[in-house]
């Protein structure tokens, strides 16, 4: 299964994108009111000198714009200037056109008095003509290195209801085609994306009108903007690379357009082991460009809309409000050099030969379903890339709106209520020709229709499932655990995996089921069936019986958890065990690969502290450090991350 890493100047006639959004600390978004080339060099010339070269910059809109018919000329010659400024600083910027909303606020031109910002024939001519006319003006010059049209406009766009169902997709998607036509127009050349944020239903399973298969052929790269928050930290590292993978069936460039912390909410410290993380796992997920948020602090601008009333919005700078580095410049430095070392551009992330397999049911508002499946589907299937991570197993995302490929030789569909009939016939002849098929079972989050929607259970997997209607049968044990009956996939006979209870009324469910043609891999602590295994032609079907992956996704705190284990077993039984891994979850490996045939790997420590890894190799195979020499073991600092090459022994 092919994986993406794809790059926005395929021709590398440019470094990889690795920027800033950019405010000055004179006025944030009133900066062209209060312009400083003086500060603006220094501003520049310090993120320069950290390996950056590039800036998000922003017109604010109801400067740019004082009437409908007319762009402000003192604003355009500040950003000529500012232009300029690039340039002589060695650097490039991707302007922003519509910017009502920003960091907390929104701001309307004086004349839009309530227009409708996509449906309002009116409004999208007056965008489009903006796009026309900005294009026109600056896109010759050559700090420009890309557009975007706007700043998260499902927020500004619909900010009452934040962009949850109330905006019609038809409506959106021509606003998109006619903005960037009128930048077209104006000639632009450079690469053009929308800065809506990435936030469409394919990606959360909440429709806000911006629907990124309809979106992506429109742009030249996707931009997700995250800044999640979660309740364990494995969740919390790998979460940017989770969005990175569902927007990777676009076969457009991901770049990271926005992500980054206040140190208002966290240390100075553990913000650089963030961005440490989220930069490394993120282009391990085929994100190739990184654009922080943002360029600096801002103390003296505190009373100030939006930072008036959002304090924390002062402290999202990669440098002090004096312009002094903090720890995720020096982040952002120290990955510009390993990815000069490893030659990004020539990089790519090997084919998958496992997939895990993303319900429709996130993205396809079928009759009569209910916006909780689609959450629980996003949340199962973060729980199960978590786990493939900590397995070291490299996995392809296998969207079931896409169809599933069939060239795998393992399927993970962790904890699923809902698939398409037609998805759980081909599992079978998957099976059939060879492949390992593992389900986990889950009753779902509501009660609506609760149970399996499956297509036979019994057949599917050679048992007789014994449910109730109307009823689930409850998990009462505060720990799950499974003891191993035979030998599976490494698990030793007699190995017992524990998995912490979790789930609401609805899901903290399991399903009984007797044998009838599968044989019982595993079982639970009252003897029941928990793993079962139903070979078939050359392959099998492997049925949990228990919401593993859910389990873990509802509690705080809960990776490293035994999941990781069980896809472990799955993947030997396989075949598809990775070459290079560590069998501890908390350092995590993948690899990319280097057109000149080397092997690069990563190790991506999970540790607070300093940790030793010691990795299995597959026969015939060696690691050689940063500077060519042979190591056994690897050293990583706290939270840390290093960069190997795999070489033959």
């Amino acid at each position: 299964m092919r994986r993406n890493l794809l790059h926005i100047d395929p021709s590398g006639h440019h470094r990889p994108w690795i920027g800033a959004n950019f405010w000055s600390r004179t006025g944030g978004p009133l900066m062209w009111r209060s312009y400083d080339p003086a500060v603006i060099e220094q501003e520049l010339a310090v993120l320069a000198e950290h390996g950056l070269d590039l800036t998000r910059s922003f017109f604010y809109w109801p400067d740019l714009m004082p009437t409908a018919d007319a762009l402000d000329e003192k604003t355009l010659e500040h950003f000529a200037d500012f232009l300029d400024q690039h340039s002589a600083a060695g650097m490039r910027t991707i302007p922003t056109l519509v910017i009502g909303h920003m960091s907390g606020e929104n701001w309307d031109p004086s004349w839009r008095h309530g227009r409708d910002l996509y449906g309002d024939v009116f409004m999208v001519g007056r965008q489009a003509w903006m796009g026309r006319e900005l294009a026109r003006r600056f896109g010759a010059h050559p700090a420009v290195a890309g557009w975007l049209v706007s700043n998260e406009m499902p927020i500004y766009g619909d900010p009452v209801d934040r962009g949850n169902d109330t905006t019609d997709h038809t409506h959106v998607t021509a606003w998109a085609q006619l903005v960037v036509d009128g930048l077209r127009a104006g000639g632009a050349t450079q690469p053009v994306s929308l800065g809506d944020g990435a936030w469409g239903v394919e990606v959360t399973g909440r429709d806000n009108g911006f629907r990124v298969r309809e979106l992506a052929p429109l742009v030249d790269f996707m931009g997700p903007h995250v800044y999640r928050m979660e309740t364990d930290r494995v969740r919390q590292h790998l979460n940017a690379a989770y969005i990175c993978e569902l927007l990777d069936f676009t076969d457009k460039p991901v770049i990271m357009e926005e992500f980054g912390v206040t140190t208002d909410f966290v240390s100075e410290e553990n913000a650089g082991h963030y961005y440490r993380q989220l930069l490394h796992n993120t282009l391990l997920a085929g994100a190739s460009g990184w654009i922080a948020w943002n360029n600096t602090d801002y103390d003296d601008i505190h009373e100030q809309p939006p930072y008036s009333h959002h304090a924390f919005e002062l402290h999202f700078g990669i440098t002090d409000a004096a312009g002094k580095p903090k720890a995720p410049l020096r982040e952002l430095r120290d990955f510009r050099a390993v990815l000069d070392r490893v030659e990004l551009p020539k990089l790519r992330r090997p084919d998958a030969k496992a997939a895990l397999v993303v319900s429709s049911y996130l993205e396809k508002q079928y009759p009569f379903t209910m916006p909780a499946d689609a959450q629980l589907v996003f949340d199962t299937a973060r729980q199960g890339y978590v786990a493939a991570r900590e397995a070291d197993l490299a996995v392809g995302f296998a969207r079931e709106a896409d169809g599933v490929p069939e060239d795998c030789a393992l399927y993970l569909a962790p904890s699923v209520k809902q698939l398409l009939s037609p998805t759980w016939h081909q599992f079978t002849r998957l099976a059939e020709g060879g492949a390992t098929v593992y389900v986990s079972y889950c009753s779902g989050t509501h009660d609506t229709q609760r149970g399996p929607w499956w297509a036979g259970v019994d057949k599917l997997f050679g048992v007789r499932h014994q449910l109730r209607y109307g009823q689930v049968t409850p998990i009462e044990d505060e720990t799950v655990t499974f003891t191993f009956a035979e030998d599976f996939g490494g698990i030793a006979a007699g190995t017992e995996l524990s998995f912490p209870a979790a789930g609401t009324i609805n899901s903290r469910a399991f399903l009984p089921v007797e044998p009838d043609g599968a044989e019982v891999v595993a079982t639970d602590a009252h003897g029941r069936p928990a793993l079962l295994r139903r070979r078939i032609g050359t392959g099998s079907l492997v049925l949990c019986t228990y919401p593993v992956e859910h389990m873990a996704a509802d509690r705080m705190g809960a990776n490293p958890e035994d999941t990781h284990r069980l896809y472990e077993a799955l993947a030997a039984e396989a075949g598809v065990r990775a070459d290079v891994r560590v069998t501890d979850p908390r350092v995590l490996t993948a690899e990319l690969h280097h057109e000149d045939g080397r092997r690069f790997v990563w190790f991506v420590s999970q540790y607070e502290e300093g940790h030793t890894a010691r990795p299995v190799l597959a026969e015939g195979l060696a690691l050689r450090d940063e500077e060519g020499e042979p190591l056994t073991s690897v050293e990583l600092a706290p939270l840390g991350v290093r960069v190997l090459e795999v070489v033959s022994a």
